[in-house]
């Protein structure tokens, strides 16, 4: 039985570039010359002859680039936009986490709105009231549960939108990146959660860019890109293919970067870079403690002697965290021609939760002539695992202890006199 099916869906937006945003602009415009009507409308496809089914009982997973549609796709099953064409057939009862905060009344109370939203699912009073104190324990709202919700903070209303939705008993949850907000603590609950309710049989579709989430989560995926399906089903197949194509578009970027992002003589060309988790699958994204390899495929357009392959790790534009590279590591490569990969292993990525930017680069032996540098242009996404620290961009794998007696007034040992202070002006030695 199928809880969601798409039919041909899709959806058009009207824009009008020229829509007085204010008094002031309508005023002028009064005295401006009044263009064409095509001028003034400009069409917009966000989805394009879209179609699907979703099985009842499993989890189902969108991915795409930003714009892409994915955040349309999920308003059409939700109802809460309707389709310019085709049809979308839903069984059960839907809650949708969208948006922060959406379907909230601002001058109501978080109780309130637990009731309120209740009731647009079509709940009674005393299946909410069933439900209330799981709820507030969940959202962790405690003595604020009773004020309104514009003065709550965004973390606030994320844990009040996900345990209202998923504690009102829908057939169907959807979700839009909902994993990816709110502190760990939260995150960690929100998947525990998900997980249960994907046991307990129910159906599940959420947008996430975290590709390995949609791996573990998901029985089959879409993969959105311009409003089109791409690819439909396994989601590794569907996350592959949609990685193989994102970091194609990332090499022509790469081959025709902004300025000073990529040089040399190029006698050598990177012509590829990709990184793979442990089971040698491409992705972006990584744990705390994941193994990791980044992988370079290389054309030597000439033998070139004792070549030396490196990477470099940044966090944003400024900071450097390190840049090894094969020759400081001891690998001594005698001579390329031709195509060939370099493979740079870490058998524990310790990086907290972040997003980094990594280089690559070939040179010669004394490093002083480069084939190829790529500067910054690759983009990896770590995010933090329970037990692991998350402050700083590094994680020392190291231990705490607590030694009984030390933890009290350190006492200088028997004989220790201690030094005088130095006098003004006078420098110690």
């Amino acid at each position: 039985m199928d809880a969601v099916v798409c039919d041909r869906v899709s959806k058009r937006f009207i824009l009008r570039p020229d829509r007085p945003r204010s008094f002031q602009e309508a005023l002028i415009g009064l005295f401006r010359p009044r263009p064409k009507d095509g001028a003034r409308r400009v069409e917009f496809w966000a989805l394009r002859d879209v179609s699907f089914a979703v099985r009842a009982g499993t989890t189902f997973g969108i991915v795409g680039e930003n714009g892409s549609g994915k955040s349309t796709l999920l308003r059409v099953i939700a109802r809460i936009l309707k389709p310019t064409s085709g049809a979308v057939r839903v069984a059960g009862r839907v809650t949708a986490l969208l948006e922060l905060g959406a379907g909230f009344h601002p001058e109501l109370t978080g109780r309130e709105n637990i009731y309120l939203y209740g009731s647009i699912l079509g709940l009674k009073r005393r299946e909410v009231n069933a439900r209330l104190d799981e709820i507030i324990g969940f959202a962790e709202l405690g003595e604020f549960i009773d004020t309104p919700v514009k003065h709550y903070s965004s973390g606030m209303l994320v844990r009040l939108g996900f345990a209202v939705a998923v504690h009102l008993d829908p057939d169907i949850l959807i979700t839009d990146e909902v994993l990816a907000v709110g502190d760990e603590a939260f995150q960690h609950r929100c998947l525990e959660k998900v997980h249960e309710f994907a046991r307990a049989g129910k159906t599940i579709i959420m947008v996430s860019h975290d590709l390995n989430l949609v791996r573990q989560l998901c029985d089959e995926a879409l993969w959105l890109d311009r409003g089109q399906v791409r690819a439909l089903g396994d989601p590794v197949s569907v996350t592959r293919a949609y990685l193989d194509w994102a970091n194609a578009k990332a090499f022509r970027r790469a081959d025709a970067p902004a300025p000073n992002r990529r040089w040399g003589s190029f006698d050598v060309e990177v012509t590829r870079v990709e990184f793979l988790d442990g089971e040698g699958n491409p992705t972006w994204f990584f744990a705390t403690g994941d193994p990791l390899t980044i992988r370079l495929h290389y054309r030597a357009h000439r033998r070139i002697e004792r070549p030396v392959f490196g990477v470099g790790l940044h966090l944003g534009e400024s900071v450097h965290i390190t840049g090894p590279n094969t020759r400081f590591a001891g690998l001594d490569i005698p001579y390329i021609e031709g195509d060939g990969i370099i493979e740079y292993r870490v058998r524990e990525l310790n990086l907290t939760r972040g997003v980094y930017l990594v280089s690559v680069a070939v040179s010669d032996h004394s490093l002083t002539h480069l084939y190829d540098y790529h500067d910054r242009l690759y983009r990896l996404e770590v995010r933090s695992r329970p037990g692991f620290e998350a402050f700083g961009p590094v994680y020392l794998p190291a231990e705490w202890r607590h030694l009984n007696g030390v933890a009290g007034p350190i006492r200088p040992r028997p004989g220790y006199t201690p030094a005088p202070p130095p006098s003004p002006g006078r420098q110690p030695e």
